[in-house]
């Protein structure tokens, strides 16, 4: 009876690098190949960053376009953010200062082609709410008209509890369906006062997924998402070489008991890839 009830079954590609050193070069492969399909179909390039330790892991794209033997055609990119701190961009904490400083400012995009927040809304007494409210109506929305509806390329982070965006285990925020950037003053992550991406964006709007973490304390998280032990994942005999990296389709939790979890594309399979490290996979065979 149980087989009757259960749900589908839903995979994705997790790709596992041999080291941290080694993580820009396998994230690089997908982000190519998302960014030739848009700009082959659609003459623009629509890619969606978070903050974190991501920007760090793209210092080097410009020389892996280089490599790959492709125009990254850099006049065409827009970059949004997935989420944002309701901070200056000269904070330490914003999300675009750190996008700007690891990747945007060394290639030709245009300025006005990296959106930030409307940092002018900061003061308001609204401010956390009109800010998320500005972003969807003056960025994401008129960027998702021009690349027809749906969002190239999203590259995201994930923590060690789990959260992606600013999208915290156990939030009201999680059950977000209306809103597409949606306002969070409760962040249980200093600071309290966000915006961010709702899983209406992530899971219907975008035709390319890529997580990205590295070090052992993910470990537990990708466990939890896979709903297998990392040994049994790396004892897996499905595991071919991809982009220098280990390579094998992964089954996905359901319900995920994370919120990095719970990000699905509804075309699956490639769509949604994770990137990871050896040490996240915990004795990877790559070692």
């Amino acid at each position: 009876m149980a087989s009757e009830t259960k749900s589908l079954v839903y995979s994705a590609k997790l790709l596992i690098a041999p080291s941290k050193a080694s993580i820009s070069s396998v994230l690089a492969d997908p982000i190519i190949t998302s960014c030739k399909s848009a700009i082959q179909s659609r003459g623009i390039f629509a890619l969606v960053l978070s903050g974190g330790s991501l920007p760090s892991f793209l210092g080097t794209l410009s020389q892996l376009f280089e490599k790959a033997g492709v125009d990254a055609q850099w006049d065409k990119w827009h970059v949004l953010l997935a989420d944002e701190r309701c901070v200056p961009s000269t904070d330490p904490d914003s999300n675009l200062r750190s996008i700007r400083s690891n990747f945007t400012n060394a290639v030709p995009i245009p300025q006005n082609q990296v959106y930030g927040i409307d940092e002018g809304l900061l003061s308001s007494i609204e401010s956390t709410d009109a800010v998320a409210m500005a972003y969807e109506e003056k960025v994401l929305k008129p960027l998702l008209a021009k690349c027809d509806g749906m969002l190239d390329c999203v590259v995201l982070g994930f923590g060690p509890d789990g959260h992606t965006c600013s999208l915290f285990l156990g939030h009201p925020l999680l059950k977000e369906e209306n809103r597409l950037v949606a306002p969070i003053d409760d962040s249980p992550k200093p600071p309290p006062s966000r915006i961010t991406l709702t899983f209406p964006v992530l899971n219907k709007l975008s035709r390319q997924i890529i997580f990205c973490g590295a070090g052992s304390s993910k470990n537990r998280i990708l466990e939890g998402v896979f709903g297998i032990t990392t040994k049994k994942l790396n004892q897996s005999n499905s595991i071919v070489i991809e982009s220098g990296a280990r390579a094998l389709s992964v089954e996905m939790v359901d319900p995920a008991p994370y919120p990095c979890g719970m990000v699905r594309t509804e075309q699956g399979g490639d769509s949604l890839v994770w990137v990871v490290d050896a040490d996240a996979a915990e004795g990877s065979p790559m070692n």
